[in-house]
């Protein structure tokens, strides 16, 4: 066993970035998943990083739009219902946490993870193949309530003054010139202009890895569940015999909690499901960058392939077969956006986000168990915020000093 060694499970974005940054720290790397990289959830999300993104989504406060979402017919979120009960203890702790005082804390320590995403993907894509799959376009929010599009605004000049972010503000015509092709007028749009576009999620984890397995990792499948004790040491059993190491990292997404479980930590992680499905264009039709439209609640991005409509968030049971009834709700008011054709693929994707109540992923040690590591829980972000949890806990594991303080996202806050 190498004096420096580890086994990373789950070869996610997460999983991969905390790979490439070991490795490059003098770590003997395992890479090991039930799939192959990038296969998961973030084989899935809308592709982008979203630098703007220093607001985490808050749990719903105000009673309007409580009741919108119990109706169960909303495009931005579904729920099966026998599933509720499940969901009960951790989305009260995420509402108690949304409390506006609460929220700024964690507002105050999302954003500082954010703020290094540009810099920690473009460190890693570099003169690499990864780079032609960054677009510097951003991403637009449409919007066609002055109410809602003021707030917003509001909201935009404050996180430009707080945090740094950019953005420019279109009306009807600039909107309309910058996306010809949107079939509908709307009242105006924020145009984030910081956040990296991916036309490949999927290809961006799989150059990632494939810098880590080149530069002489392995990438290994096997099972995150046999993951045990092997002395002061791991073990854990791939498809091609047992792998130990002096370290595991536990980068399983929303499975994560059936492996730490075992090991006496079982955090309030609850998953959010989210499909997609890509559509050709009619005839000569562009849409130039990404963009969501808030009166409809869904994104659309134009992805190697195809349009990528994207849902929001499904609650159901771990176990519960796919149920996109979002993309059916959303597919015909998307036609009415955008002149969409044909469905590229027969069946939709399917992934799970893996959330916390507090709203901040977990990086850190595995509490009471030496030698155990977390890097899960990012939610929606986990495409973003990959390469800087890679770097923070490879820092946090050779003791050096953090390049970000890890003290908001320890895994004992629990």
């Amino acid at each position: 066993m190498a004096l420096r060694s580890a086994i990373v499970l789950g070869a996610g974005m997460v999983g991969v970035s905390v790979a490439l940054h070991l490795q490059r720290r003098g770590y003997e790397v395992v890479l090991l998943d039930r799939q192959g990289p990038g296969e998961g959830a973030s084989f899935g999300n809308g592709g982008l990083i979203q630098r703007e993104a220093v607001y985490p989504h808050p749990f719903p406060r105000a009673l309007a739009e409580l009741r919108r979402i119990a109706g169960n017919r909303a495009i931005d979120v579904a729920y099966h219902p026998l599933a509720l009960p499940g969901f009960v203890s951790p989305l009260l702790r995420y509402w108690w946490n949304s409390e506006p005082t609460r929220y700024l804390r964690a507002v105050l320590a999302y954003s500082r993870l954010i703020a290094t995403c540009l810099d920690e993907h473009l460190a890693l894509a570099r003169g690499t193949e990864a780079m032609a799959l960054l677009r510097p376009i951003g991403w637009m929010r449409l919007f066609n309530e002055p109410r809602l599009l003021e707030a917003a605004l509001a909201q935009a000049e404050t996180a430009r003054r707080d945090y740094g972010v950019n953005f420019t503000a279109l009306d009807s015509q600039a909107l309309a010139e910058a996306e010809p092709h949107l079939l509908v007028g709307r009242l105006g749009a924020i145009h984030w202009t910081d956040p990296l576009s991916v036309s490949d999620p999927h290809a961006l984890t799989v150059a990632y890895a494939r810098m880590f397995a080149e530069a002489g990792g392995s990438l290994q499948r096997g099972d995150a569940a046999t993951l045990q004790r092997a002395g002061a040491g791991w073990r854990v059993q791939g498809t091609a015999g047992p792998v130990e190491a002096a370290e595991v990292v536990v980068a399983l997404g929303a499975a994560s909690i059936e492996v730490t479980r075992r090991f006496g930590y079982a955090p309030p992680l609850f998953g959010k499901r989210g499909y997609h499905l890509h559509f050709g264009l009619r005839g000569n039709a562009t849409l130039n960058r990404p963009v969501l439209d808030t009166e409809s609640g869904f994104l659309l991005a134009p992805m190697r392939a195809g349009i990528r409509l994207t849902t929001g968030a499904e609650f159901a049971r771990p176990d519960a077969p796919p149920s996109p009834v979002q993309l059916e709700r959303a597919e015909p008011v998307a036609r009415q956006l955008l002149p969409l054709a044909e469905r590229v693929e027969d069946k939709p994707w399917m992934g799970v986000r893996p959330c916390t109540p507090d709203m901040l992923p977990v990086i850190g040690p595995l509490p009471g168990q030496q030698g155990a590591w977390c890097a899960f829980g990012h939610a929606h972000q986990g495409l973003t915020l990959g390469p800087t949890t890679g770097r923070l806990l490879a820092e946090m594991m050779l003791g050096e000093a953090p390049f970000v303080s890890p003290e908001p996202y320890r895994a004992d806050r629990f």
